[in-house]
């Protein structure tokens, strides 16, 4: 059986690295399996009782709290919120899906093929034009179906040390309508660098999801398929990875970070290091970690293209276990993307939200942190819909019982940043692992 991973978000425990997981079994027992778990069961709960999955750390888990007693009170109706550590869930899904016995909603971090055929449709919900769901990141099957609807959205942004900034008398860019470009922030970061005697400039996710995100920036697609399924990069993809391989100059940027795994976020908080190239998950704990210094969150560079690479922080789905509960479900899922109820749970857990037009209200005490969601919530209604295809191309991977078990983009440029090979030769090498793996 294939899954495919979402960005483990903070309430799962992520460290901000995205998570994999791999593949546990092969497609023919995965059919047979499908065939014992067919609809039309017994199972779930009831038009009055449903059980809905969660898996989140201790506290964030209080939007999810506080929706379901709502829900209860404007309706009656009762959803049981059960919340699963994080190592155990999917496999607690795999298991349950075996089992017949399937919660009747969940928060899940990862599609199944094992239980993807007992999803409810949540096109009506994803289509209503009052919720304003960004339809680039929902799931969907080939059909048109929606299978998920993200719970919320993570992305791609860039962190500023404000405090190197301003002793430097650099200025940065405000607002996303008005943003730098790659070629002037790293300009900027270089000369803060040298005025203030800073270690580095930048320090950059040793991630292929960050990595994707300035490439679109840059105008490229990275590593994306055709119509065929086969793999290739464009020409703007192999000018922006070649520049990205000559910033890791041990000056601009640590070679060490995607060379040997040093840790960049370490790096920026040490207040040494001018700025990182990170995401949202961030906030909360630069909100609490770092005291030597004041940050920031600034816009994205856009070169020529407004983007970030944006994921799911959770997938959002009903079961259809049986009519009543599945009726029930859909219900409930049709009232939690209503814009107040869905405002609602995102300020109270802290959600970057799927639906525009919102203006949330976070619980942070930083003044960084409040100016960072802000921003993070203004930028995200201006990405191109290219910020959504490696989230969406997960989705289709595994409905094809397919899994990219291995990324080789960290591999393939530690080696080109370490020069054992030609920026190009990395990109090739890329192109065919992803073929390999899920190309087709």
């Amino acid at each position: 059986m294939t899954n495919v991973g979402v960005r483990r978000s903070s309430r799962l425990g992520r460290g901000g690295i995205r998570r994999v997981v791999p593949l546990a079994a092969v497609a023919t027992a995965g059919a047979l399996l499908l065939s014992a778990c067919g609809g039309g069961s017994d199972s779930g709960g009831t038009s009055k009782s449903l059980t809905f999955w969660i898996s989140t750390v201790p506290g964030q888990d209080a939007g999810w709290k506080k929706s379901v007693a709502a829900y209860k009170k404007e309706t009656g109706v009762n959803v049981k919120l059960v919340n699963i550590p994080y190592d155990g869930y999917t496999t607690k899904l795999h298991n349950a899906a075996q089992a017949n016995s399937l919660p009747d909603v969940a928060a899940v971090p990862a599609l199944d093929p094992i239980w993807s055929s007992k999803l409810i449709d949540l096109s009506d919900i994803a289509n209503n034009k009052t919720n304003k769901i960004n339809a680039n990141f929902l799931a969907k099957d080939s059909s048109g179906k929606v299978l998920s609807i993200p719970s919320d959205v993570t992305a791609s942004g860039l962190f500023i040390n404000k405090t190197l900034f301003e002793k430097a008398g650099v200025a940065v860019p405000t607002s996303p309508q008005n943003t730098w470009t790659w070629t002037d922030f790293i300009k900027a970061a270089d000369k803060v660098r040298e005025k203030t005697k800073a270690k580095y400039s930048l320090t950059f996710d040793q991630s292929p999801s960050r990595l994707r995100a300035m490439v679109y920036e840059m105008g490229g697609q990275y590593v994306h398929a055709d119509d065929s399924g086969k793999f290739s990069v464009d020409e703007a993809t192999k000018k922006a990875v070649n520049t990205f391989v000559g910033w890791n100059d041990d000056k601009t940027m640590p070679k060490s970070v995607w060379t040997s795994g040093a840790d960049p976020s370490a790096m920026f908080q040490s207040g040494d290091v001018v700025a990182y190239w990170s995401g949202v998950w961030q906030v909360p704990a630069f909100a609490e970690s770092i005291k030597k210094f004041e940050w920031a969150s600034v816009p994205t560079p856009a070169q020529p293209v407004q983007a970030s690479d944006v994921n799911s922080g959770g997938m959002t789905v009903g079961f259809n276990n049986n009519a009543d509960a599945s009726a029930a479900a859909k219900k409930f899922l049709s009232w939690l993307y209503e814009p107040a109820h869905y405002q609602a749970l995102c300020e109270a857990s802290g959600f970057l939200p799927v639906e525009s037009g919102l203006n949330p209200t976070y619980p942070f005490k930083s003044e960084a942190a409040q100016a960072a969601f802000k921003l993070y919530n203004e930028s995200i209604p201006l990405y191109a819909p290219i910020s959504g295809y490696f989230n969406s191309a997960q989705t289709n991977w595994v409905l094809k019982g397919k899994s990219l078990t291995e990324d080789p983009t960290k591999t393939e440029l530690g080696k080109a940043i370490n020069g054992q090979q030609s920026a190009d030769k990395a990109l090739q090498n890329i192109v065919d692992g992803y073929n390999q793996q899920v190309g087709g």
